[in-house]
């Protein structure tokens, strides 16, 4: 079990009216705690959602969902940035 820092932003912290918490987790990837968000069900269900575009970081740097998590990492979700 490892505990990592969860950061939402934009729309989706928005949707979940929280800004970061704490996660203990036994996800090996990002992947795998996006699903375990998921399966909270709810706000995280819809937010997090498969069919959302949802953009990741690992320690403040952009990654993909195959990225490997370790203890006391910090990830960070939020939509994709569109520009005008």
């Amino acid at each position: 079990m490892k505990c990592v820092t969860v950061r939402y932003f934009a729309s989706i912290r928005e949707a979940l009216d929280c800004g970061s918490e704490r996660v203990a987790t036994t996800a090996p990837t990002l992947a795998a705690l996006r699903d375990e968000l998921i399966a909270r069900g709810g706000a995280h269900a819809q937010a997090l959602a498969r069919g959302n575009a949802v953009r990741m970081a690992l320690d403040q740097a952009m990654s993909d969902e195959s990225a490997l998590l370790a203890d006391g990492a910090e990830v960070a979700f939020f939509p994709p940035v569109t520009g005008g």
